[in-house]
């Protein structure tokens, strides 16, 4: 696994071993134990300090010489879609982590406008509010 490019949180100890104990629970979803390990590299790249979490870099922080397997991973890959829906929701019931704890659900999109930002053309995005064009 590549370096993360940003801090590792203080409690990346106890966040990896939550992560192996979710991990077990949903290791049986997929066949493919390449399938599993993208997964989990995936996951850990989006918990990352990494700038930026895209395709490439997710697959970079994996120690993947190209996107195409974290592609893969996003459009192709055989797994039970609910079954791990309902294996994660059934770990978050059982090991809720700390008394104060909090789970924070967001629906994060950004406004795409002019003719520079990536698939400008209408959208809808919940934090902006209308559906906007882009202009």
């Amino acid at each position: 696994m590549a370096a993360s490019a940003g801090v590792e949180h203080p409690d990346a100890p106890r966040l990896q071993a939550g992560l192996d104990d979710a991990f077990a629970q949903v290791a049986g979803r997929s066949r493919r134990r390449e399938v599993r390990l993208r997964a989990r590299a995936c996951i850990q790249g989006l918990l990352s300090g990494l700038e930026r979490k895209t395709g490439w870099s997710l697959a970079e922080y994996a120690g993947e010489r190209t996107p195409d397997g974290m592609q893969r991973l996003f459009t192709t890959a055989k797994w039970d879609v609910d079954g791990v829906r309902d294996d994660i929701r059934s770990y978050l019931i059982e090991y809720p982590g700390t008394p104060d704890g909090v789970l924070v659900g967001d629906d994060t999109g950004f406004e795409k406008k002019g003719t520079c930002s990536a698939g400008v053309q209408r959208q809808y995005t919940g934090t902006a509010g209308p559906v906007l064009r882009g202009d």
